[in-house]
């Protein structure tokens, strides 16, 4: 089962990561060309390659205990960020993420961005999509490592990833258009879920605690987090249709 949780959280994870990386860099190919945008989109997938094989190796010199501890924290902390605006939206405290918006104002900026070729490439189009995939990749690198690592499992991790990028590029290359009917939303209230899930489940593990059940207690993890996070949607929802006292 821990199998399974780890495939689908890097799936999940990776996935929203991509379709955000994709609508940079289809604003960067349509109005910038598609020979700077895809050559760094080349040289962010190179520079993630490099950083993938330096962490990787040395996180396996970590003690697993202090691995769990380290990783649990890490984990809590990106989770319950992900998990807070994914509450905020769905109780209707925090406007939707609209990939359709994003990619109109990545356009705009690009379309009105002045021209600037180095070594035959437009500058613009080209740093645009290196730091779009870059930056949504050191995420998706970070969510292998530390799942990976910590469960023992790099090979499984890095599995779920690949398969949301493949899906997610071939989507967007057929598409040519930003996922907006992918239900991003939703998945990042997934992921947040299960970032919080084994962030609590591992940082207690790496702190000496034992859970009872082992692995399996991680089903009554998810369990309490996924309730608790829907009760907190459901106070929200009922705030903003009943006013508060004055």
């Amino acid at each position: 089962m821990n199998d399974v949780l780890l495939l689908a959280s890097a799936f999940l994870a990776s996935a929203v990561e991509m379709v955000e990386a994709l609508t940079i860099v289809l604003a960067a190919g349509l109005t910038r060309g598609w020979r700077s945008s895809l050559t760094g989109v080349g040289a962010a997938t190179l520079a993630l390659a490099v950083v993938v094989a330096a962490l990787g190796p040395a996180l396996t010199l970590v003690p697993i205990d202090a691995l769990r501890l380290v990783v649990g924290g890490l984990l809590l902390v990106f989770g319950l960020q992900w998990l807070r605006k994914a509450i905020l939206r769905a109780g209707g405290y925090k406007a939707l993420h609209d990939e359709e918006a994003i990619f109109a104002r990545e356009l705009r900026e690009a379309e009105t961005a002045g021209r600037d070729e180095r070594a035959g490439l437009d500058w613009y189009g080209f740093t645009l999509s290196f730091k779009g995939v870059f930056l949504e990749g050191l995420e998706v690198a970070f969510i292998v490592l530390t799942f990976g690592s910590t469960q023992q499992n790099i090979p499984l991790a890095a599995a779920g990833a690949a398969l949301a990028v493949v899906l997610v590029a071939v989507v967007g290359v057929f598409a040519r258009a930003p996922l907006s009917r992918v239900p991003e939303n939703t998945m990042k209230f997934a992921v947040g879920v299960m970032l919080t899930t084994f962030g609590i489940f591992w940082g207690a593990e790496g702190a000496g605690a034992s859970w009872p059940g082992g692995d399996a207690a991680i089903l009554g993890v998810l369990a309490f987090v996924l309730l608790l996070s829907i009760a907190f949607i459901a106070v929200l929802r009922r705030r903003r249709v009943v006013p508060l006292p004055a």
